[in-house]
């Protein structure tokens, strides 16, 4: 695994443990050689990540729009940042550099960017690893929503179990290691069909 989609809010939000696993996060990321590929700010716990990343030697990769920029929150001592028109360009783009996906506490936006990569795997346009870092029972009661869908027939079962949820950021990367490694043939396969 090269790199890892990044998708967290553009604020701290209220506890500080958020900040926290960004930071640790990150500085696992670079560690162990793997790229971030985030929205591309420089406000929030994207900045927080992006931050750590850079300061543990690793390589950190924004795509964001035009308008974002305009708005002076893009990070400008990225490895590479990439400016687009849209969002979609922008989410477009990350999917294809991303060899996984995680969750961070955030807000609609992040909910809006990991739902699209969980759907796009469901219609099988990618098979990658999509994980919540469920920092302080951040993603729990989403978690019990999805539940709530498979419950009523609206997810399948192996659907919801596909997704990675830890709250320590070393044990969801190897989760996401593993979930690779495991799923690597099945996507070949699976393309040839």
């Amino acid at each position: 695994m090269k790199s890892i989609g990044v998708f967290c809010g553009a604020n701290t939000g209220a506890n500080e443990v958020y900040q926290q696993a960004a930071s640790r996060l990150g500085h696992l990321m670079a560690q162990q050689q793997v790229a971030l590929v985030y929205g591309g700010g420089n406000v929030g716990l994207m900045g927080t990540i992006a931050d750590a990343v850079l300061a543990a030697g690793g390589q950190a990769v924004g795509v964001i729009p035009q308008s974002l920029v305009d708005r002076e929150v893009a990070h400008m001592a990225l490895t590479e940042l990439h400016v687009v028109q849209t969002m979609h360009e922008r989410k477009a783009m990350m999917a294809a550099r991303s060899d996984a996906f995680v969750a961070m506490p955030g807000g609609f936006g992040t909910f809006d960017e990991i739902c699209e990569i969980i759907t796009w795997n469901q219609l099988g346009i990618i098979r990658k690893p999509v994980a919540f870092l469920n920092v302080n029972g951040f993603y729990d009661r989403l978690l019990d929503m999805v539940d709530h869908c498979v419950a009523e027939g609206f997810i399948k079962a192996d659907q919801r179990d596909n997704l990675i949820v830890e709250n320590d950021p070393e044990l969801l990367l190897q989760k996401i290691r593993n979930f690779a490694d495991l799923t690597s043939d099945y996507w070949v396969d699976f393309k040839r069909i």
